[in-house]
């Protein structure tokens, strides 16, 4: 099998390509990657000595580049993790995300339907479902839920999903989603709550935390999703949504505290800023169609998982320092030729 993983050197999709790499040895794995800010070359070094394993720089909005990917790999399943995901920049900037994370799927599709596929795999987020109270700790988001969109964000990753849904039932390409909730583990973005608070901690800097802190999200290892996504592709039905979530919910403020304790630092360094425009307060994920169908279920606990991740981001501070002082941003160009940069973009 050949699998192309687009915004593979992004967080959860380098996540998911080690993954791969380590379950699926003899499979070909291809990474489609535009390197943008939030895509680091660095975390995929490597996975490049893998024999199975290729990157190929990429923008999945154009056409051009993303039909030559086809022709030239022919791949069996597309892994779409590729998207523009930040709440705060779509809020100052929405356009980038109409483009990426909607006209990049809708080519990606169109490649799929012209070239054919076995599968189609779409990495979704359950902020399309918008939020819930936090006076009801019953409610949940389920398959079924409608979508209540809060952000450009949001709204970008619901109308890609409903466009997923439409070139199943219109042209019958075989597709399947995952809604996950918020995600956390090695590789996270330094601009994401969990590794901002873990950085700005070592450097003894203030952890700004937005409003009065109590906003609740369910919270996800990273490891744990990969796996979820991988049982979907093996045994997820074609046309499904999958909820993916590991009833761990936890205040922002609450972790950041727990972040805070294991380092060692003053709750002090907490710094309550003004609430981010139209803050969704709890998410909360139903897992029971996927445990039922697939037999899936998170294995590590946000307790244990918290504590590697904030040992991860010790071990490896020349990675997010890289990215702090920006020179992780040449790391592709400083070892491959101009040329091979450009190779899927003529």
């Amino acid at each position: 099998m050949k699998y192309i993983v687009t915004g593979g050197a992004g967080f959860i999709g380098s996540n998911f390509v080690y993954h791969m790499l380590k379950q699926h040895p003899s499979d070909d794995i291809v990474c489609f990657d535009k390197l943008t800010y939030a895509g680091n070359f660095e975390t995929l070094l490597p996975a490049m000595e893998k024999e199975h394993f290729k990157f190929v720089r990429g923008d999945i909005a154009d056409r051009k580049a993303v039909y030559r990917l086809f022709e030239t790999e022919k791949p069996d399943v597309i892994v779409n993790f590729a998207a523009e995901s930040h709440v705060d920049r779509s809020i100052k900037n929405p356009e980038i995300f109409l483009q990426t994370n909607v006209i990049g799927t809708s080519v990606l599709l169109d490649a799929c339907r012209k070239y054919g596929i076995d599968r189609y795999h779409q990495v979704s987020t359950d902020e399309v479902y918008g939020d819930l109270p936090l006076d009801r700790p019953d409610l949940f988001f389920t398959e079924t839920t409608n979508l209540h969109t809060s952000s450009p964000y949001s709204a970008s990753k619901a109308g890609a999903d409903l466009l997923v849904l439409a070139y199943h039932r219109t042209f019958k390409v075989p597709v399947t989603i995952s809604r996950c909730s918020n995600n956390y583990g090695p590789f996270h973005f330094p601009e994401k709550l969990i590794p901002l608070m873990i950085i700005n901690a070592l450097s003894g800097k203030k952890l700004p935390v937005y409003g009065d802190g109590l906003n609740v999200r369910d919270w996800l290892y990273v490891k744990d999703h990969c796996a979820a996504i991988d049982l979907i592709l093996q045994k997820g039905r074609v046309g499904e949504i999958y909820n993916v979530g590991g009833h761990n919910e936890r205040a922002n403020i609450d972790v950041v505290k727990t972040i805070l304790k294991q380092l060692g630092k003053p709750e002090s360094l907490i710094e309550h800023v003004e609430d981010r425009k139209g803050h969704d307060r709890r998410y909360a994920i139903d897992p029971t169609k996927i445990r039922e169908e697939l037999g899936w279920e998170p294995t590590v606990k946000f307790e244990d998982g918290i504590r590697e991740t904030v040992q991860w981001y010790l071990n490896n501070r020349d990675w997010w320092m890289n990215i702090i002082s920006g020179e992780y941003e040449g790391a592709y160009d400083r070892l491959f030729s101009k040329s091979a940069v450009l190779e899927y973009a003529k």
